[in-house]
């Protein structure tokens, strides 16, 4: 795998003023943090995030991060996304030792096609579209896939039933449902109540009312509507 480098400068100026300014000229704030340093505000070309979250690992990447001459590794760690230009506002990176175990989440990919979904059409739920796990750096993995072709209606994979590398510390509880296959419910249609001819002068019965009791001599009005 290629190495990453994204390319950083110190930065002065802080609020929004200033980022503002900083976008103008195509440049995003961000802020490096973590490991032994201390934090350090930065600009950075939106175009290395895209490079890291195109990479094969994504945001899981292991980036050479270049700060004025001075290299250390990190990793993306969140960024910031304007939700109608969809173009980055803010990034922060955190430094690594390779030496020292972190805590990341790991996409989850489906692998195969579930038997209670081809057989009994059945429906695949992903329940749980990341996990947390806890690794070295080197020892990330891309993804965590997950073999559903055994899965028939009402069978699920749950965390303690993954098979990851041992050098990888998986976080989520073992109870946890990963993906399970659901059975379709019908909708059953109701049924149109039949209704049985009335003769001239006779009142239709409502289904389920009330049987009227006719009583001889005057007949009691009925009280206003409020």
């Amino acid at each position: 795998m290629a190495e990453i480098v994204v390319n950083a400068k110190t930065r002065d100026e802080r609020g929004k003023n200033a980022a503002r300014r900083l976008r103008r000229e195509g440049m995003i704030p961000g802020v490096v943090y973590g490991g032994k340093g201390d934090n350090v505000a930065v600009a950075v070309d939106p175009k290395a995030l895209q490079k890291v979250l195109r990479s094969e690992a994504g945001r899981n990447a292991i980036l050479k991060l270049d700060i004025a001459g001075k290299s250390a590794n990190a990793i993306l760690k969140s960024w910031q996304v304007d939700p109608i230009k969809e173009t980055f506002l803010h990034a922060d990176f955190y430094r690594i030792a390779m030496d020292v175990a972190i805590r990341v989440t790991v996409p989850v990919a489906v692998k195969g096609e579930a038997r209670g979904v081809k057989v009994d059409a059945g429906i695949l739920e992903l329940i749980l579209r990341e996990i947390a796990v806890e690794c070295l750096p080197g020892d990330i993995p891309e993804r965590i896939e997950v073999d559903v072709s055994d899965l028939g209606i009402n069978d699920a994979i749950r965390v303690s039933g993954l098979e990851v590398s041992s050098k990888v510390k998986v976080l989520a509880a073992p109870d946890q449902v990963i993906v399970h296959v659901v059975s379709v419910k019908e909708e059953v249609e109701p049924v149109a109540a039949t209704v049985a001819p009335v003769a001239e002068g006779e009142a239709a019965a409502t289904p389920g009312a009330e049987p009227e009791v006719i009583k001889k001599g005057k007949k009691e009005e009925e009280p206003p509507a409020e």
